[in-house]
């Protein structure tokens, strides 16, 4: 069956379903939307419990928007599942995933000064937002209706249909970890703050909101930070961390092959012996997001932290593999190479490319191998692509073989 894009999907008209999908993307969001907006009883009021969900939006910084999402009509423990990243990896569905965002509100509060976090902090939306439970809360508009749009990002979790509010009231007593009030409190740099957090075993997620909302940092210096840019700082600030230990470890000995899959993205890790350097390929399939065609690209980083460019999906997957080898108290070279086909018809975030790289590094390997130029192949081989890639011709892992092989003529020597 020929397929096509997921968006088209309404072209079929009562036809079976020419994506190839068992229902249609389209409805399916529709009811969910639909749904949300029905259980609004008073137009001015929005009631729920919020699982928590903040983001910090970019445009026209430094005011910017604050968007509080809240499931109507849905409170207490149940409204978790509208937001739990981690929760969903392995168990929830594209389609089901894009379900739950689609009835979530975005109660939009516009035109809020980045300089000025306490303001929020004052009315405890930001503890709202980190805290450990849902926080039953309601957002107050004059707005005579809802935009029914569900808004993407490659960065961040989908949001809902929105409408800008006058007033946010958290209605519940935020809970927060006795380590986050305390780094709230304390007059310390964001970055520390971070590290300490993550060291302690805080939930990364809540990490990227706190930075977000500017509850870390020297008082005197404390802003809000839209949330795309939270979330490739914090992998910086952490990933800065492991790498630093990660580069004084002993390399591993012999080559080795990890996968995992999720959401028709394909993960393969190799790790091989060496100071630590990364390459990262993506090859996105015809009628993936982004393409119609057969596209690959590629970066590398180096042993000192140096990468071609910053891309949030590597930075996500770098942060896991280096957890991985700050764990075994290794350092290796390392290979990642994700490959997206066009069962990944709608974008939900990188939190899946962490998750992902993640459970494939906590899975039993695949392979071991003494070369890794057949390490390669034996990827090349698995890849849904087939044939159409070479990837030992990619320009990152060309350079990389020819490298380590110049590396072990000298060791040689």
């Amino acid at each position: 069956m020929r397929k096509i894009p997921a968006e088209l999907c309404i072209r079929c008209k009562g036809y079976k379903y020419l994506c190839g999908l068992p229902s249609c993307p389209i409805m399916d969001r529709f009811r969910s939307v639909t749904l949300a907006i029905s259980k609004i009883h008073n137009s001015e009021v929005i009631e729920g419990s919020t699982p928590p969900s903040i983001i910090i939006g970019e445009r026209g910084y430094p005011k910017v928007s604050l968007l509080y999402n809240i499931p109507p009509g849905v409170q207490g423990e149940s409204a978790k599942d509208y937001e739990d990243p981690r929760g969903w990896w392995g168990k929830k569905s594209l389609n089901e995933i894009l379900s739950l965002r689609s009835q979530m509100i975005s109660s939009i509060l516009k035109k809020i000064d980045i300089a000025n976090p306490y303001r929020l902090y004052e009315k405890e939306i930001s503890l709202a937002g980190v805290s450990y439970k849902p926080v039953d809360s309601n957002a107050v508009s004059d707005k005579k209706g809802i935009e029914p749009k569900l808004r993407f990002d490659g960065i961040f979790i989908p949001r809902g249909p929105s409408v800008e509010v006058n007033d946010i009231k958290v209605q519940d007593n935020p809970k927060l970890s006795p380590q986050f009030e305390k780094l709230i409190f304390d007059d310390v740099k964001a970055e520390s703050a971070i590290l300490e957090l993550y060291r302690n075993g805080e939930d990364y997620y809540k990490i990227i909101t706190g930075l977000s909302l500017g509850l870390f940092g020297l008082k005197k210096n404390r802003k809000l930070v839209p949330t795309r840019w939270s979330i490739t700082a914090v992998d910086q600030a952490i990933g800065k961390f492991l790498l630093s230990q990660v580069k004084q470890y002993p390399e591993i000995n012999e080559i080795e092959v990890y996968y995992s899959s999720y959401l028709g993205n394909y993960f393969h890790v190799i790790f091989f012996p060496s100071t630590y350097r990364s390459v990262w390929v993506e090859i996105w399939h015809p009628l993936s997001l982004w393409t119609k065609e057969l596209i690959v690209s590629d970066l590398s980083e180096n042993f000192w932290g140096e990468y071609d460019f910053l891309d949030g999906g590597y930075m996500a997957s770098r942060l896991a593999v280096l957890e991985k080898l700050y764990e075994r108290k290794r350092q290796a070279g390392v290979i990642i190479i994700r490959e997206i086909t066009s069962e990944y018809y709608a974008p939900v975030g990188n939190w899946h490319i962490r998750e992902t790289t993640r459970r494939a590094l906590e899975e039993k390997k695949i392979g071991t191998f003494y070369n890794l130029t057949e390490a390669i192949k034996f990827v090349n081989s698995r890849l849904k692509a087939g044939n159409q890639i070479m990837l030992e011709e990619v320009r990152s892992i060309k350079k990389l073989l020819t490298q380590t092989t110049i590396d072990l003529f000298l060791d040689k020597k």
